[in-house]
């Protein structure tokens, strides 16, 4: 209906009701007598329709959207009402010889106020009563009773949700048991919702507490999962930056959800002092760490941010996002196109923007490829960490902080061994150097390029089989924003050469996670089977984030430890890297194992 349209027809309904109101309440105050004339009647009913209108524009009465009409709008009517009843009286103590029919005229009141609120709320209380319960809509389960789950139900209640229709709540308070919040009961606790489920035909369930802790969002989504209902949740706290919940930031419930955990409170003083004003470097800004550290630098308010990377297109992306980000910030985004294994291009960037601090997340991280292309591995992780961090000290770099792997505890791999031994190289660099040098430690991170997770939603997007390598292979996770404000954090707290590593929480086993995939995805093991393929090269069984002889016990900040500083053979490291373009593959892994391990060596011995 258009606004004309609805305007004509409020205004018909309005003048009917009005213009007859006063006759109405004549006869009812006065049922056996006629102690209002005929003319006094009709020119009070004129004024009062004449001064009905006058208030309804002065107070917006035809602009409202009754649909959604609350005590707002009924005090609106109240107002135009009554003015226009005040100003009649007026009229008609001069009309009817100074007399004021006060009885008539309060009837008259009430009869408006019931007649024109309820010919508004009338349309309100049909579409809330019968047209919201109308249509192919699923019947939905909200959990949690508190503030987001409150508003949740009156956003689908009022804004007429196409999809879902609220039934009810579940809420673990026993204060909440059977009592009703927007007219919907609480149905039970978290323990019965496989129950209320079965009992109200329920076809959707929304997880509707923010602040909810890990561990018991595991417990209710697991819960939810064997009623087979599909399960949405809101994003953490952490996320609503708003402070408003709305259908519209519903997701569907992810794996991060599941194996994220707690967020850490950051020493914000100490990094904002690191980081506000000064010159910031990232290597590697375009890659999946490297890109989120930058995000998250932004909110320290850095003077200068140089984003370096090897490939346009990922430097162009995070460059385009920050400048979105920082449109109202006094930072300045520079991106460079270089790459580390270019020694003099690194002097260069390094020597031209001058930077306070380097984070070096450029990397090879690839276990199996890199198997296969070792020597790359060793130009990229070892030579190229080694050119930046002479650039480093050659141009006064305050800090170094290197982005490490716990692949490089105890190698196996090329990949592990090569992020090991740029751990040594940048440790032996810090004993002569005033550029503070350190090393941060952590298992895979959620969604990164590289992660196995994008893989298993591949292959349940094409019906399966999900592969596994091992059903005993176990690795750590963390989230990509937790891991790189942990190494941020870790920077602040660096001396020289220590190596950091983030408590990854307890190791999960990989065909764990493709259970929880497939379930998340809505199917079960016989519709998507998982497959046991055998392990990969290089792979380990599972994951060490310090080996015996570096672990040092407690934390030196929350989810931080620091490692022992253990000597590194510094001779055997420099002969490898100057001899290792002749090696064959198989001879490189071989003395790059050596040299990683401490052993004799073939490069040793050359120099003995």
């Amino acid at each position: 209906m258009t606004y004309r349209t609805r305007l004509v027809l409020l205004i018909i309904m309005d003048s009917i009701i009005v213009g007859t109101a006063i006759f109405i309440a004549a006869w009812m105050a006065y049922p056996f007598e006629s102690k209002i004339g005929r003319s006094a009647l009709i020119i009070s009913a004129v004024a009062l329709l004449f001064f009905y209108y006058l208030f309804a524009i002065t107070y917006n009465l035809y602009k409202k959207v009754w649909a959604y009409a609350s005590v707002g709008e009924l005090i609106v009517i109240v107002k135009s009402v009554t003015f226009s009843i005040i100003a009649t009286m007026v009229v008609q103590f001069f009309v009817s010889d100074f007399q004021i029919y006060k009885r008539a005229l309060l009837i008259t009141w009430m009869l408006l106020i019931l007649l024109i609120g309820g010919s508004r709320f009338i349309w309100r209380i049909f579409r809330d009563s019968y047209i919201n319960k109308m249509g192919n809509k699923k019947r939905t389960l909200i959990v949690g009773a508190g503030a987001a789950g409150a508003m949740i139900a009156r956003q689908l209640k009022v804004q007429n949700n196409p999809d879902l229709y609220p039934v009810g709540f579940i809420d673990d308070s026993l204060s909440m048991q059977k009592m009703q919040l927007y007219n919907l009961p609480v149905l039970g606790k978290s323990e019965d919702i496989g129950m209320v489920v079965y009992n109200h035909s329920i076809e959707h369930i929304i997880v509707a507490i923010p602040s909810l802790s890990h561990e018991r969002l595991n417990e209710i989504i697991s819960i939810c999962h064997q009623t087979m209902v599909k399960t949405q949740i809101l994003p953490k706290v952490e996320d609503l930056f708003t402070g408003k919940v709305t259908v519209s930031q519903l997701k569907d419930v992810e794996i991060e959800d599941l194996l994220g955990r707690e967020p850490v409170e950051l020493d914000n003083h100490a990094i904002k002092k690191d980081i506000s004003d000064k010159t910031i470097m990232v290597t590697g800004a375009g890659g999946s760490i490297g890109s989120e550290l930058c995000r998250q630098l932004m909110k320290f308010n850095p003077e200068k941010l140089i984003l370096v990377g090897h490939g346009e297109y990922s430097i162009y992306r995070i460059d385009m996002e920050l400048k979105e980000i920082c449109e109202e910030m006094d930072v300045s985004i520079i991106p460079v196109i270089g790459d580390i294994r270019d020694k003099n291009r690194m002097f260069e960037i390094v020597e031209m923007y001058q930077p306070a601090i380097i984070y070096h997340a450029a990397a090879h991280k690839h276990v199996p490829l890199m198997e296969f292309n070792p020597h790359e591995a060793v130009k990229n992780n070892v030579l190229g960490t080694k050119n930046v961090a002479e650039a480093a000290i050659t141009f006064g770099v305050g800090t170094f902080v290197l982005v490490s792997s716990d692949k490089a505890v105890n190698p196996t791999s090329v990949m592990g061994a090569t992020k090991r031994a740029a751990e040594m190289v940048i440790q032996n660099l810090s004993k002569y150097s005033n550029t503070i040098f350190t090393a941060v430690r952590f298992g895979n991170v959620l969604g990164s390029r590289g992660s196995v997770i994008p893989l298993f939603k591949k292959q349940i997007d094409q019906g399966g089989p999900v592969t596994v390598t091992d059903p005993e292979m176990t690795r750590y996770f963390m989230t990509i924003p937790e891991a790189s404000r942990l190494v941020i954090q870790a920077g602040t707290l660096a001396k020289g050469g220590e190596i950091f590593v983030l408590d990854m929480g307890e190791p999960v086993k990989i065909i764990d996670l493709a259970r929880n995939l497939i379930k998340l995805s809505g199917y079960t093991e016989e519709e998507i089977p998982i497959k046991c393929i055998g392990t990969r090269p290089g792979e380990k069984m599972y994951e060490e984030l310090m080996s015996e002889q570096e672990i040092l016990p407690g934390q030196v900040y929350e989810k931080i430890y620091v490692g022992k500083t253990i000597d590194t053979d510094e001779i055997s490291l420099r002969g490898f890297l100057k001899q290792f373009d002749e090696f064959s593959n198989e001879r490189l892994k071989d003395e790059l194992m050596k040299v990683i391990h401490g052993s004799k060596s073939f490069v040793n011995s050359r120099h003995e």
